[in-house]
C-alpha cells in the first residue's frame, strides 16, 4: 500500500527511499490504472515540454524529447485501450502521483536547479510507472488494458534507465 502513496510529494527525499530500487506492488483495479496511466503520461508531456523550452542541458533535452514521442504515442494507445475496455477514466487522488505540484515547482526553476528537479521528478515518476505497469501487466484485470501495460513497460524501462542515468546514476 505504501508503494502507491505519491513518491513525488518528497523529491529531496529520494536517495533516502532507494527510488531506483524495484517497487513490489499489487496491480491497481482497472479504472484506477487508467487514471494512473493517464496522469503519468500527461506529466510526461507537459514535463517535457517545460525541459524543452527551460533547459539548455543537452541530456536533459534529449530525454525530454525522447519521453514526450513515447508518452505522446502511450496516451493514444490508452485511449483505445480504454475505449476497447469499456473502462472510464478513474483516477484516485492519494494513490496517484502529485504531478500538479510537481509541475509548478519545476516551472519555478531555472538552469541547473531546473536540471536536477526535473532529473528527480523523472526518476521517481518512471520507478513508480515501471511498477504500476509491470503489476497491471501481469494480473490486471482486463485483457485490452494488461496487453497495453504490457506494451508499454519496455518503454517505460528503458526511460526508467535514461532517468536514472540523468540522475547521477541512481
Amino acid at each position: 500500500m505504501l508503494a502507491r502513496r505519491s513518491i513525488l510529494v518528497g523529491l529531496a527525499a529520494l536517495p533516502a527511499f532507494g527510488a531506483g530500487a524495484a517497487l513490489a506492488v499489487d496491480a491497481l483495479p482497472d479504472s484506477r490504472f487508467v487514471g494512473f496511466a493517464q496522469n503519468v503520461n500527461d506529466f510526461e508531456i507537459a514535463s517535457a515540454r517545460l525541459a524543452l523550452a527551460k533547459s539548455a542541458n543537452q541530456n536533459v533535452r534529449g530525454f525530454a524529447t525522447a519521453t514526450l514521442a513515447d508518452h505522446t504515442e502511450a496516451a493514444q494507445f490508452l485511449t483505445k485501450a480504454r475505449s476497447e475496455a469499456g473502462v472510464s477514466y478513474a483516477p484516485d487522488p492519494a494513490q496517484t502521483p502529485d504531478t500538479v505540484a510537481t509541475l509548478r515547482r519545476l516551472s519555478a526553476l531555472e538552469g541547473v536547479e531546473f536540471d536536477t528537479a526535473f532529473a528527480n521528478a523523472q526518476l521517481a515518476i518512471h520507478t513508480e510507472a515501471v511498477a504500476q505497469y509491470g503489476a497491471y501487466s501481469q494480473t490486471g484485470g482486463n485483457g485490452a488494458l494488461r496487453r497495453y501495460a504490457q506494451r508499454e513497460l519496455p518503454n517505460l524501462e528503458r526511460n526508467l534507465r535514461g532517468a536514472r542515468m540523468l540522475a547521477g546514476g541512481r
